[in-house]
């Protein structure tokens, strides 16, 4: 009993009194007589109460939805746009001369840098080109029927005009690792920032590459000096080139008198802080693969070479009024394609192994689309289908 009598004494505490809640002019009866018609009179109060509560559910709702579309918006922004152009930014210099004692100075550095530098390095240029100029042309024309003798002296004379352009640049490369051999069935890959990155490797080694064709002054170098190496060119637009290309890769393997050959997967320049997705067509020969890491030290320069926004000749020059181009480059082990490993996934092995030593990021995306952004009909149709598949979600649940 005294347990009864105790829970209903906590029952009387916390029974709300109705008489609080009604008008003073209501309660017209004594307590405990109280009728229907007294309690109809608080329905005001509880109107009012129930529109509050409703209004403050619907502002934390609004609140709530607004904060969550506005991170959503954000994070699809980051995800499609920023996570891909920041592959193909350049890194904008950190300005260090914002007051009065540190401006004269970088004055100073742009008088030696354009006034000293600049000219020295034109001549080395072009004393370079000179040099190779009166060498090539009669090695080129008087040695066509000594195929071999012809071959060794142009690899040997490319590898110099290279080395003349590191110098322009005062480049400072450090190379890790053994130097790369003519060998069959054996094809090299490399990061790819700027079209420095073949002059680079070039300097010590006579390459075959993969090269995109290009206009002017670069590409009458392609059709004339760098074919007689075995540079392979193509036109990134042309279906047929593909075919082309991938019809020569495998017979350039398979000659063993042949230059190393080089390819750079990306198919595009990254900026050095980001590898995107590698093309198969490297790790479908059934070769060994050998990579090689290239990371760049941009305490002088940017190495990064943004094609949409400057000419190579721009690039140069801003390479050239400088204080130096800084670089590391690393002949990896190679690497063969595992017993049930497919050509992507051996790429994407490949590609890991190269970002890890150069300390670079790997992003999934293909650098095709740099050149060719998805029409607003597939982007259209990519949404539809994510909405539908989120309401099915909600339906579901």
């Amino acid at each position: 009993m005294s347990k009864v009598n105790s829970s209903n004494m906590e029952l009387e505490l916390y029974r709300p009194n109705i008489e609080d809640y009604l008008p003073t002019d209501s309660i017209q009866e004594p307590l405990g007589k109280l009728k229907l018609r007294d309690l109809l009179d608080i329905s005001p109060t509880l109107r009012e109460a129930g529109g509050a509560i409703v209004d403050a559910i619907e502002r934390k709702l609004s609140i709530f939805f607004s904060v969550y579309v506005g991170r959503l918006r954000v994070i699809s922004n980051l995800d499609s746009e920023d996570s891909f152009t920041r592959c193909f930014k350049s890194n904008p210099p950190e300005t260090w001369n914002w007051n009065v004692y540190l401006f004269p100075l970088w004055c100073l550095g742009v008088v030696v840098r354009y006034g000293i530098l600049f000219p020295v390095r034109a001549l080395i240029l072009t004393s370079g080109w000179i040099i190779f100029l009166s060498c090539y042309i009669p090695v080129h024309l008087l040695l066509k029927g000594h195929d071999k003798l012809r071959k060794k002296l142009e690899r040997a004379l490319v590898e110099l005009i290279c080395s003349f352009f590191v110098a322009s640049w005062t480049g400072v490369v450090k190379y890790h690792g053994p130097r790369p051999c003519a060998r069959p069935k054996q094809v090299f890959v490399a990061n790819h920032t700027s079209m420095i990155d073949f002059i680079i490797l070039e300097q010590t080694t006579a390459f075959a590459v993969i090269m995109q064709k290009h206009p002017g002054w670069v590409g009458l170098l392609q059709k004339t000096i760098l074919e007689s190496v075995g540079c392979i060119l193509f036109n990134r637009s042309e279906a047929k080139d593909r075919e082309i290309v991938s019809r020569k890769l495998r017979e350039h393997v398979e000659g063993a008198e042949n230059n190393p050959l080089l390819i750079f997967p990306e198919g595009t320049c990254v900026n050095n802080n980001y590898t995107v997705m590698f093309k198969k067509g490297a790790f479908e020969l059934g070769s060994t693969v050998c990579p090689i890491a290239i990371k760049y030290n941009k305490i002088f320069v940017d190495a990064f070479w943004n094609s949409k926004k400057q000419s190579f000749t721009t690039h140069l020059l801003q390479l050239m009024t400088s204080w130096a181009v800084v670089c590391d480059v690393w002949y990896l082990e190679p690497q063969n394609m595992k017993p049930g490993e497919t050509p992507i996934e051996f790429a994407e092995r490949v590609r890991e192994i190269i970002s890890a030593r150069a300390g670079i990021k790997m992003v999934p995306w293909d650098g095709f689309l740099k050149y060719s952004r998805p029409s607003p009909k597939h982007r259209e149709r990519k949404q539809q289908a994510f909405a539908e598949s989120v309401l099915r979600r909600l339906e579901d649940k």
